[in-house]
């Protein structure tokens, strides 16, 4: 996500306080906020889900709209989103 450089620092006290909704949300079993190691302004949520109907339940929720309809405001840039599922673990 690529944010207005001014609107970072409201977008972080909304993740703050819906990060942990979201995390135990039924079926997340992992967030991460990550951020571009030469631009402070360019974010990205990392997060796994149990399996697809789980982060379809999170995107038709109440949670996901409120958070996103504030979250969209802050772009300056088209957002990207994809899903992937897990194709080789090397330990």
């Amino acid at each position: 996500m690529t944010f207005q450089e001014e609107e970072v620092t409201e977008f972080l006290h909304l993740f703050d306080l819906n990060k942990y909704k979201i995390r135990h949300f039924p079926g997340c079993s992992h967030l991460e906020l990550l951020k571009d190691a030469q631009h402070n302004h360019i974010l990205t949520t990392y997060s796994i889900w149990e399996d697809e109907a789980d982060l379809e339940n999170y995107r038709n929720s109440d949670l996901f709209r409120e958070v996103w309809s504030e979250t969209k405001k802050k772009f300056s840039d088209k957002p990207l989103a994809f899903s992937m599922k897990r194709f080789l673990e090397v330990n």
